[in-house]
């Protein structure tokens, strides 16, 4: 049995259908097939259920996955101790992102990282499901690390390491009515369309709770799914938003009043799975981060 055919075969596993996976191993089709047959001739048993929709595990195959993925890491986790030995890290490191922050400024942490660590390959992926989306990314194992949002206890299965927490504050068009407000009580609030990001994203779960916490009810008039298309649509008077206060800091056409009788903290952490040590190039890079946050409160 060979490392590269349990990654063969975890990949299919993870992703339920052996094009999928090929494009991922970036290898021919065939070449999989060929590998996830000769694992299961090796072990007399199909691993694998092919269908003409999906493929799934056999009870072979479900006993098997957890080994070959504990397997799969003590191979990186030793990879990455003898590189540290050497001096030098290696090996890849898919990192999942959110695709606007503001807090961090993520070109420029991704250039040093590769300028500190040549040997590392990078591999950066956002997703339209937000903060959700990379969790079920890192609990599926096709992400080693990722920047979230998680208001509250952390989901089963993962890991946080908290960077900075920002207040979300009210955005209204210049000429609103709220626009000349220092600061404005959740309960003035009531009956505005708002401009928000869809549930699954950190930003709309911290507004939701708020205003179940103070028992006014919200209406999200407009999705969106970046920050600078939140303040343009406000700008234009197609409704009012509460974004971070580090990306409204050269918002133009907006007024920006803090919200005053309510929690708004929005966190901002690198997530990483349970149970499962990260590897020298992802402890490297959550070191990294501390040092190019742009917000600290």
């Amino acid at each position: 049995m060979e490392l590269r055919q349990l990654e063969h075969f975890v990949t299919v596993a993870e992703e339920a259908n052996f094009t999928r996976a090929a494009a991922r191993l970036h290898v021919v089709q065939s070449a999989v097939s060929a590998t996830i047959k000769n694992l299961e001739r090796e072990l007399g048993t199909p691993l694998l259920e092919r269908t003409t929709k999906r493929v799934q595990l056999t009870d072979a195959g479900a006993a098997l996955l957890p080994r070959a993925l504990a397997a799969l890491d003590a191979a990186r986790e030793a990879v990455d101790a003898v590189a540290e030995v050497r001096g030098g890290l290696r090996g890849t490191l898919r990192l999942g992102t959110m695709t606007t922050v503001g807090l961090i400024d993520f070109p420029a942490l991704l250039g040093e990282f590769h300028r500190r660590h040549p040997g590392v390959l990078l591999q950066t992926s956002a997703t339209a499901s937000g903060s959700q989306g990379l969790v079920e990314a890192l609990l599926e194992r096709r992400l080693d690390l990722a920047f979230v949002s998680l208001p509250g206890p952390p989901p089963a299965g993962v890991t946080l390491t908290d960077l900075a927490t920002s207040v979300l504050d009210l955005v209204v068009p210049a000429g609103h009515r709220l626009a000349d407000r220092r600061s404005v009580p959740i309960t003035e609030l009531a009956g505005l369309d708002f401009v928000d990001f869809p549930v699954s994203y950190g930003i709309r779960t911290v507004a939701d709770q708020a205003f179940a916490a103070a028992s006014v009810t919200r209406r999200v008039a407009l999705e969106i799914t970046d920050l600078p298309t939140g303040v343009a649509y406000v700008r234009n008077g197609l409704g009012v938003a509460l974004l971070p206060r580090p990306a409204l800091a050269e918002a133009h056409g907006v007024a920006t009043p803090t919200v005053s009788d309510t929690d708004l903290g929005w966190p901002f952490s690198l997530a990483t799975p349970s149970g499962r040590t990260p590897g020298a190039a992802a402890r490297a890079l959550i070191a990294m981060a501390h040092e190019f946050l742009i917000w600290r409160g």
